[in-house]
């Protein structure tokens, strides 16, 4: 279910662009049901995937049902990684990949399964117990190097990532005298443990400055400087709402509840280089670089609740707020060992000494410990009127909201919650006896605050606070049913979003993002001047396109005694800037507009399928997104680009019972 605009009040933080619900369908003890699916398909250029899944749906009495639910996934590779030798300036070692060529280098393995028990204690008291697992691993990189060629990569070390969680969730529904009553809790449990290559840090920074004279052995001989990263997060989750709504067919009704999450993340990273020297390594960690080992905690509290009202037959209003309290936590080591820093990690452990530092879940301490809270309130306000059963407007006022947090460098001031307020006009029409529905919304948002992320030094991502921006734009939709057999449906959106206030890059004293016309700096001497903004008022914001459009034609009809259908669809995005200050964007470079088609056809009787597709018919190259290794001022020479997968051809066999 896509629900646009902020839902602060009902769905809470973060669904300030709207909310998607995925909603499972249920046991259902009326009677059995099953089906499967197979799938083949095949990459342009790279390799074969397939998917297998099914379904079983079994009645244990007339209250009681089981549904089971399972798949497995192969996602075929399509990015090479091809031999390159590299010499290091500093030591004049030169390296190379060719431990790791491969073709079709990207691939993923996705296992899952999904168990849910539905029973219906009465006529009014159901519980539903479920739980679901799944295990992905992944190898390669799923961008490509630009400066290698499209397709293909470089890379010496491992990039591996095993992805394995478990949830198990619970809904207790039921009614009290006329009111309906919901409560869902879950437990989630995930552990990720990934490597990936990071030798473009190394060769930049010893490219420009000269870094690998810092990095030898215990001999003192100076090594292949080439870092990778070793990671290890572990992920707790627990959550908990109750819901209460009145009946929906009475004049005045309401819903209600309250909400509970806590999650915990246990953060491990190593930034490793082979054979380096003890002295320079984090004291217990061998080879390790540079070390984060964190933990972070955040804690959500929310009352919340929507009132709707119907004036007339005709109007009917909406207010609503959620009051919502949330606590970020984060504690832990970072940095370097004190054989190689004088500022940062062991060198910065309690009393300048890491020895007589307790440690902290077995980094040598604990370098920071810091919170932030924070509390407020997000409105909602709603009128509708209905001309007729076939066509209504609204008018909505409504906010959103993120939450901040502590950076993962803790020395950094927290990252303030963003705001989003939302004005928004729409209709929602159907037309031609209901054949044609056009459904549209016009609406202006300011965003104050907004939270963006960026590489800072040493690679480590920052959550910064810009000061603020507006976004103006129309989104409209169109189905129509043509005939009984022939179906067409297209989207369009046109958005004007860009800063209102200058962009400095950094707070003020008050810890707000400072947005004066000439920035305050320092000289090399440290003395007072100024500089110029990192990003303009009036530039646009990233990775959000003026305009964005699709189109899908369906067409159904009889082949002998097999139902048939034909499919078209058609999505166009325009360009986009990468990042919102200007010197990185001009060194990734922005993302080009692409236009992306894909096809199918297929037929079946009787319960059953077979279906031939196409995605990505011509073989666009439409690029997701572009990035570098490192801070785009020192690794921006090697730009990465995430594409859409190449054309894919595939052929699906499904089966009803």
């Amino acid at each position: 279910e896509g629900l646009a605009g902020p839902q602060g009040t009902l769905y809470g933080a973060s669904s300030q662009a709207g909310t998607l619900r995925i909603i499972t369908n249920r046991p259902d003890a009326s009677a059995f049901d099953a089906s499967y699916g197979l799938e083949v398909n095949s990459v342009d250029g790279g390799d074969f995937g397939y998917l297998a899944e099914g379904m079983v749906n079994l009645p244990l009495n007339d209250r009681a049902a089981v549904r089971l639910v399972g798949w497995h996934r192969h996602d075929a590779g399509y990015i090479d990684n091809v031999y390159r030798e590299r010499t290091f300036p500093t030591s004049g070692i030169t390296v190379n990949s060719a431990d790791f060529v491969e073709t079709n280098y990207n691939e993923a393995f996705t296992s899952g399964a999904r168990a849910a028990l539905r029973l219906d204690l009465t006529d009014n008291w159901t519980i539903t117990p479920q739980l679901m697992t799944q295990l992905q691993t992944t190898e390669g990189s799923w961008a490509y190097d630009s400066t290698i060629g499209e397709m293909k990569v470089a890379h010496g070390y491992p990039e591996t990532s095993d992805d394995r969680w478990t949830q198990a969730a619970l809904t207790v529904e039921g009614k009290v005298a006329n009111l309906d009553l919901v409560y869902a809790g879950s437990y989630l449990k995930r552990d990720v443990d990934t490597e990936s290559d990071y030798s473009d840090y190394s060769y930049w920074y010893d490219t420009l400055a000269g870094y690998g004279t810092y990095w030898y052995d215990d001999n003192g001989d100076l090594i292949d400087p080439s870092q990778y990263i070793q990671g290890e997060d572990r992920y707790n989750r627990y959550t908990h709402e109750l819901r209460v709504s009145s009946d929906a067919n009475q004049r005045f009704r309401f819903v209600g509840g309250l909400f509970y999450q806590r999650q915990e993340h246990d953060i491990q990273q190593r930034y490793k280089i082979d054979n380096l020297g003890a002295q320079i390594s984090v004291t217990g960690w061998e080879d390790t670089i540079w070390l984060t080992k964190q933990f972070r905690v955040d804690k959500d509290f929310a009352v919340f609740g929507e009132f709707t009202f119907d004036f007339t037959d005709q109007l009917s209003g909406t207010i609503g707020a959620r009051y919502f309290e949330s606590d970020n936590s984060l504690e832990g080591f970072f940095g370097y060992s004190e054989g190689y820093s004088s500022r940062t990690g062991e060198a910065a452990c309690p009393g300048g000494d890491h020895t007589t530092a307790p440690d902290f879940r077995g980094a040598p301490c604990k370098v920071f410990d810091k919170t932030t809270t924070e509390d407020g309130v997000t409105p909602r306000v709603n009128l509708t009127y209905k001309f007729t059963e076939e066509a209504m407007v609204y008018a909505t006022y409504s906010e959103g909201f993120r939450p901040g947090g502590i950076n993962r460098r803790g020395t950094l001031p927290p990252y303030e919650a963003d705001w989003l307020t939302n004005y928004e006009l729409g209709w929602k029409t159907t037309w031609l006896d209901n054949r044609l529905r056009f459904n549209g919304a016009v609406f202006s948002q300011e965003w104050d605050d907004f939270q963006f992320s960026l590489l800072g030094a040493n690679g480590l991502t920052e959550i910064n606070n810009a000061g603020a921006a507006q976004i103006d734009g129309i989104e409209m939709d169109v189905s129509w049913a043509v005939t009984d057999q022939l179906g067409i449906s297209a989207g369009l959106a046109w958005l004007d979003s860009e800063l209102t206030e200058n962009y400095c890059g950094f707070v003020n004293a008050n810890g707000n993002p400072e947005t004066r016309p000439d920035c305050p700096s320092v000289d090399d001497d440290g003395n007072p001047t100024t500089a110029d903004p990192e990003a303009r008022k009036g530039t646009p914001l990233p990775v959000t396109p003026e305009w964005k459009a699709n189109a899908t034609v369906r067409y159904e009809f009889p082949v002998a005694t097999f139902d048939s259908y034909v499919q078209g669809s058609v999505v166009y995005s325009d360009e986009r800037r990468t990042d919102l200050r200007d010197l990185e964007n001009s060194i990734i470079g922005d993302l080009p507009s692409y236009t992306v088609a894909d096809i199918s056809a297929g037929f079946g009787k009787d319960g059953w399928r077979l279906e031939l597709f196409v995605s990505n018919v011509f073989d666009e190259l439409a690029q997701v997104s572009r990035f570098a290794q490192c801070a785009e001022t020192v690794c921006g020479q090697e730009v990465y680009v995430v594409p859409q997968r190449p054309r894919t051809i595939g052929l699906k066999f499904s089966q009803e019972f």
